[in-house]
């Protein structure tokens, strides 16, 4: 079946790093404008989610204990419930309150559209 969420090996890296700085983490994308629309990654509970926000997925690092929340609105949900989801970072601070911002680098999203057999196997059809 196919993954709703993925890491790119380089944002595994940084949540190692991270993890190790901070503790377990989660990830929350509000679908705000500019920053709003990255994922932003908190020590894990910081981000209080609720029924407006829909748990895609606990992503499972190598080396980190916990698996890490990946949480979304549900209106950007809406949106996006279709594409699978690639965390990836790059070079360049965000801003926000993610907790990568001082290491200068920000997580972002990289997508795709489910093919129809994925989007049947994840009853969105």
């Amino acid at each position: 079946m196919a993954e709703k969420v993925l890491l790119t090996d380089e944002a595994a890296q940084w949540l190692r790093r991270l993890t190790g700085m901070h503790g377990p983490l989660m990830f929350h994308q509000s679908g705000g404008c500019c920053d709003g629309s990255s994922p932003m990654c908190y020590p894990d509970g910081e981000f209080r989610t609720g029924s407006a926000d829909v748990h895609l997925a606990d992503l499972v690092v190598e080396g980190v204990d916990k698996p890490i929340g990946f949480w979304m609105s549900a209106n950007q949900y809406e949106y996006w419930k279709h594409t699978q989801l690639t965390v990836d970072v790059v070079t360049g601070r965000g801003s926000g309150f993610s907790v990568e911002a001082p290491e200068g680098i920000r997580f972002l999203i990289r997508s795709r559209l489910f093919t129809d057999q994925e989007s049947a196997e994840l009853g969105l059809l």
